[in-house]
């Protein structure tokens, strides 16, 4: 029996003012060995801190499933974030990872 479930992908685009806004602890400022802006903001979004940053897209599906970061990949230039009840595997065709839809592209 096949399992539905809603999976959501989110980009965070780093070296943006957005990624940049200093998501750690306020006890961690005067650390010498402070986390980078896309450290801190990837450690912000395993803490649970996704839907006080992005709101707007955040929202629960209208059913009691709940959504729940799996996997958090860093690429040069952004974070990707997959979400879902469960973890899946990601269709490829259409994701919204530049790495992941460019070569499915190439094959076209």
């Amino acid at each position: 029996m096949e399992t539905n479930s809603t999976q959501q992908e989110i980009l965070l685009i780093t070296g943006t003012s957005f990624a940049n806004r200093g998501w750690s602890r306020k006890d961690e400022e005067d650390d010498p060995g402070r986390l980078t802006d896309k450290e801190q903001l990837e450690e912000a979004c395993w803490n649970g801190m996704l839907r006080e940053m992005l709101p707007e897209i955040c929202r629960q599906p209208d059913s009691d499933e709940k959504l729940y970061v799996w996997k958090i990949r860093e690429a040069l230039s952004f974070l990707e974030l997959d979400l879902g009840g469960f973890p899946t595997v990601k269709d490829q065709q259409h994701s919204i990872d530049p790495y992941c839809f460019m070569t499915i592209q190439s094959y076209s």
